[in-house]
């Protein structure tokens, strides 16, 4: 009986392993997607078409790190903390504006060749698609835990 049951929990374990991981992959591929579109209307405002951090390599790169990132943090704060609903409240906009901190280092001391105003407004934005995206996946990936 008690095999059964160690069983039955690793089988539920490695279920709920998986549906996170489709979770995930479904989250980035979205905000690969939408980055791609924000990446294309920086470039027409104005940012270098050969900007680095606007190329798909980098943000499809940065935009999976951040999500997978994320959710590390979100399942710690989530198993940890005593009111997670409101640490997370709080995190959140908290981490997305510490999260513009290097775009304006960039902007104000063009360690990147090519840094334009609309280059790093693209980025920004980038950063909310991330968060926007990421936060409800963290939600739907959640339920169950």
């Amino acid at each position: 009986m008690v095999t059964t049951t160690a069983a039955r929990s690793d089988g539920n374990a490695t279920r709920s392993r998986l549906r996170h991981a489709l979770i995930l992959i479904i989250a980035i591929v979205v905000a690969v997607a939408a980055n791609s579109v924000v990446a294309l209307i920086a470039v027409a405002s104005g940012a270098p078409a050969t900007y680095g951090p606007l190329t798909f390599p980098a943000y499809t790169l940065f935009t999976t790190l951040g999500i997978v990132i994320g959710w590390m943090g979100w399942s710690l704060v989530r198993r940890h903390a005593r009111d997670p609903r409101r640490t997370l409240s709080m995190l959140v906009p908290i981490v997305t504006v510490a999260s513009f901190i290097p775009d304006i280092l960039l902007l104000v001391f063009h360690f990147i060749p090519g840094t334009t105003v609309s280059a790093v407004i693209g980025l920004m934005v980038m950063h909310v698609v991330v968060v926007a995206v990421a936060v409800p996946a963290y939600i739907w990936a959640s339920k169950g835990m």
